[in-house]
């Protein structure tokens, strides 16, 4: 296995090194606790109560969970994990969308890794450099922002994604990390899983494959809870899970071509579904927002200056000129394109994150953590603060707060 670390990574079993270890550093202050932010791509709020749940409903019953996570908007992976990590929203620190453009700085996508690397791109700071930052060592098993360098600064551990690693490595590579000795350990560790979004996507969140996915998934959590309470960390690691969206059903009778209403280049799309940014050629802002706000009854546009102020979506300067927002369960596209590409997901997300279908997950189990309670859902803008508060460390600025999270701790 290979990888990538900022200065160092350790041998361990399976483990390859890619340059010297870390410097000892001081021993572990008694009582410091170790934290697990831990994200399931695309795991819908109701999905814990799917059969194939069941070690996760096991973790909710004696910790504490949110009846449900309010996401940002939009309800896309990359806006949504960056403000988990950041405290804050899309439009401050600047992942407004999956592909974006900056007038600065050209053409932003999930998939060109030369591009996103850019740390002009990512305003903020994610809560592995705040830790770092304050003598805390972390590692990211996979998260997004954690290939970026911050001042030259990365977590102590990182990977770089692989998308073809499954859910148990993954874990594996976090209990490598936890069985460090003290002086090299990781105190704040994330691990991501997407097993459960990549099938949504695929099939709709109410195929069976969903529910083959959600027990993978939870067998993959299972093994690592089983370690920590084998291992005796149990009792001083906090583990906080969280996912970053929900998911719709989607399908090719609940389409809207934008073609179909107004004449529109694709170079003025920018992302397209279920929200589309559109940034018009000059002189051509008016002409298709009014002929787009009256093409369809399922399609909503805005002028980004009047999109409403709940979503907390027009300050950045990538939020395109016009916003037009889908209906629940409906997508977004152009016929041109349709006529060359058969539509193919049946799942999608992105929409009004007021809606259920994109409501996330929240609960957390460990020694900071109350048991057996359930509190009123919360906006993810304040996993920051907690997480900060759950490793002892002064936060960077942000949007969030502790105050509607203070429930959950003992």
């Amino acid at each position: 296995m290979t990888f990538r670390i900022l200065s160092v990574l350790v041998t361990l079993g399976a483990l390859a090194a890619c340059g010297p270890g870390p410097a000892p550093g001081p021993p572990r202050p008694e009582g410091r606790r170790t934290v697990l932010l831990i994200s399931l791509d695309g795991f819908r709020w109701d999905f814990l109560a799917r059969p194939g749940a069941r070690r996760l409903r096991r973790l909710a019953d004696s910790g504490v969970r949110a009846e449900y996570l309010i996401p940002a908007f939009p309800t896309k992976t990359f806006p949504n994990h960056y403000t988990m990590a950041t405290g804050l929203y899309p439009e401050d620190h600047g992942i407004v969308a999956n592909a974006m453009n900056d007038p600065a700085m050209g053409r932003f996508t999930t998939t060109d890794t030369v591009v996103n690397r850019n740390p002009g791109w990512w305003g903020g700071e994610p809560i592995w450099i705040t830790a770092e930052r304050q003598g805390r060592r972390a590692a990211t098993m996979f998260w997004v922002g954690s290939e970026v360098a911050y001042g030259g600064r990365r977590a102590t551990y990182w990977r770089s994604f692989d998308p073809n690693l499954p859910g148990d490595r993954r874990v594996d590579q976090v209990i490598e990390w936890l069985s460090l000795p003290d002086d090299r350990r990781p105190e704040f560790i994330t691990l991501y899983l997407n097993r459960v979004d990549v099938m949504g996507h695929r099939y709709g969140p109410d195929h069976p494959a969903v529910d083959t996915a959600i027990a993978v998934t939870d067998s993959s959590l299972g093994r690592l809870v089983d370690w920590l309470g084998a291992s005796g960390m149990a009792a001083r690691t906090d583990v906080v899970i969280v996912s970053d969206h929900g998911m719709a059903a989607i399908s090719p009778d609940r389409a809207i071509l934008l073609d179909d209403y107004v004449d529109i280049d694709r170079t003025e799309i920018l992302d397209l579904a279920p929200v589309t940014a559109i940034e018009p050629r000059p002189g051509r802002a008016d002409h298709l927002y009014q002929r787009l706000r009256r093409a369809h009854p399922r399609l909503t546009v805005f002028r980004r200056h009047e999109v409403p102020e709940r979503f907390r979506f027009r300050r950045s300067h990538r939020i395109t000129e016009l916003v037009a927002i889908a209906d629940d369960g409906w997508t977004i596209g152009l016929r041109a394109e349709w006529a060359k590409r058969p539509f193919l997901d049946l799942g999608n997300h992105g929409y009004d994150n007021a809606l259920p279908s994109m409501r996330a997950i929240f609960l957390a189990v460990g020694p900071s953590f109350r048991s057996g309670l359930v509190v009123p859902p919360f906006e993810n803008v304040h996993l920051y603060p907690l997480v900060a508060h759950l490793l002892g460390v002064e936060p960077a600025r942000n949007r969030g707060r502790l105050a509607p999270v203070r429930a959950v701790l003992r």
